[in-house]
């Protein structure tokens, strides 16, 4: 799981008065043990570790340096990016073994998603998978909610900070991560790295979701495909302030529920 900071001042966490934006509590609890437990009910994993916070952040938190100190799970340093923070985690890992890759702030995570997208992706003989939500039923269930949307010819999707990485092949796709962090702000070096005419047809509304994989796929040599997932929630997670307060009301609203 990914915990690191980008950025020295995260909104969220100056919002919360945290030192770093995994530690933002949700119904009193920081968002980075609601993940941690959550991967520790799901059936389909069964090691846990993770890259971030700094061991200065740790240091304030008793709880978690109780749980890495004890082995409960194991810590990483975190790197300068997410794609070489899971570089970087990848290599403590034996080539053999799949890998799922989570993030801090996927604060309504439960064990069902997790096993429904390991089962699903472990199925697939696929080398890389990546979780998608099909965005209409995410609007329909957070109509007040701003959500990134990736509009392909066929379907719109959000993201859901699910990745599988299946193969030993697959984990060379962290190094692709990591060219697509460092052109994210230059617009033209991003278009050649991922094809003129793919982009065209993404922005025109032409490539439909399977043609953008078999491209991505050729291009790296990979078998890259994705999990839709029918939960609407995984495709939340605390990006703003005003996500932490969605996440808030929707875990009250569940607490109330029980």
């Amino acid at each position: 799981m990914l915990a690191g900071s980008r950025a020295a001042h995260d909104p969220v966490a100056e919002a919360a008065g945290v030192p770093c934006k995994a530690l933002t509590p949700i119904g009193n609890t920081p968002m980075v043990f609601r993940v941690l437990e959550t991967l520790k009910t799901a059936q389909t994993i069964s090691r846990r570790i993770l890259c971030g916070p700094g061991s200065s952040i740790i240091d304030q938190e008793p709880r978690l340096r109780s749980c890495i100190d004890s082995q409960e799970i194991e810590w990483i340093a975190p790197q300068s990016t997410p794609s070489t923070s899971a570089a970087f985690a990848m290599q403590s890992i034996p080539h053999e073994t799949p890998i799922l890759i989570t993030t801090a702030d996927h604060a309504l995570l439960t064990p069902e998603m997790v096993d429904y997208f390991c089962s699903k992706a472990q199925a697939s003989q696929s080398d890389v998978i990546a979780g998608l939500v099909p965005s209409d039923i995410v609007q329909e269930a957070f109509p007040q909610s701003k959500r990134t949307v990736m509009k392909f010819k066929d379907q719109g999707y959000c993201g859901c900070n699910l990745f599988a990485f299946l193969t030993p092949q697959g984990r060379t796709m962290a190094t692709f991560w990591q060219q697509i962090e460092q052109e994210r702000k230059k617009p033209l070096r991003l278009i050649g790295t991922l094809g003129w005419m793919a982009v065209l047809r993404f922005l025109t509304g032409n490539l439909s979701l399977a043609q953008g994989l078999a491209g991505i796929s050729k291009k790296l040599n990979l078998k890259i495909n994705t999990v839709s997932l029918p939960f609407p929630q995984a495709a939340v997670d605390v990006d703003t302030v005003a996500d932490w307060e969605l996440v808030q009301k929707i875990v009250q609203e569940r607490s109330v529920g029980t």
